[in-house]
């Protein structure tokens, strides 16, 4: 289990604090923004009638999310809001797959990952609650039904970041101590990369899926 308990760790100190950051999860996740990078340099360098690979794909990711948001939301929050859920969905999904390369690891198999995107999708559905309906209605809606129903509201607003972030952390982790058991086992022959494309591919798709889903579930409660 050495794969999963070793983490390579850089430390800074600043201010009297030790800042410890996972040198393999930063550099993992640079490598998905780089490859998100260039899919977007192939896919808008030639636009044509007759589309690339790349511009098919890219086409398909724009008009799948863009209908999402806008039935998600109304016609203008969904263009202005569909970016992001895209962004992420593809972030997400690159992530998961990432694994499948020998030597890479996932950036979601760590727990910052998840968590950090979680918070990010709640201040950002905040966000724009409040801008949507004003502060007044936006804090009053924590005392409905009853005004001493607020610290459960907000708990529950809460709950929301640690379920959809352990919801994905755990399916990836999961997946890695499944993967690495069963390698030990039977010596990495056949059934490990079957384990391998299955998690990957088809858990981890589905798990970006549903993250991204909930971000938008999150925005749309807010300004609804």
């Amino acid at each position: 289990m050495e794969d999963l308990t070793k983490v390579p760790q850089l430390m800074i100190k600043l201010f009297g604090l030790d800042l410890v950051f996972n040198t393999e999860t930063i550099l993992m996740s640079w490598i998905v923004m780089a490859a998100l990078i260039l899919f977007g340099f192939l896919a808008t360098k030639k636009i044509g009638f007759l589309p690339n690979p790349f511009q098919v794909v890219g086409e398909f990711l724009v008009n799948a999310f863009y209908g999402l948001a806008e039935d998600a939301l109304d016609e203008e929050m969904g263009r202005k809001y569909f970016p992001l859920i895209c962004a992420l969905f593809m972030f997400l999904l690159l992530s998961n797959w990432l694994g499948i390369i020998p030597k890479l690891s996932e950036p979601t198999k760590d727990l910052n990952t998840p968590l950090g995107l979680g918070i990010m999708g709640f201040f950002i559905a905040h966000y724009a609650g409040i801008k949507t309906k004003g502060f007044k209605k936006y804090a009053k809606e924590y005392f409905e039904p009853i005004f001493f129903m607020a610290p459960l509201n907000v708990i529950g607003e809460l709950a929301k970041v640690i379920s959809i972030s352990f919801r994905l952390y755990g399916n990836i982790i999961g997946g890695a101590i499944i993967i690495l058991v069963v390698s030990h086992l039977i010596y990495s022959l056949v059934l490990p990369p079957i384990l391998v494309c299955f998690f990957s591919l088809f858990i981890g798709t589905i798990q970006a899926f549903v993250f991204t889903m909930l971000t938008l579930v999150y925005i749309s409660v807010q300004v609804k």
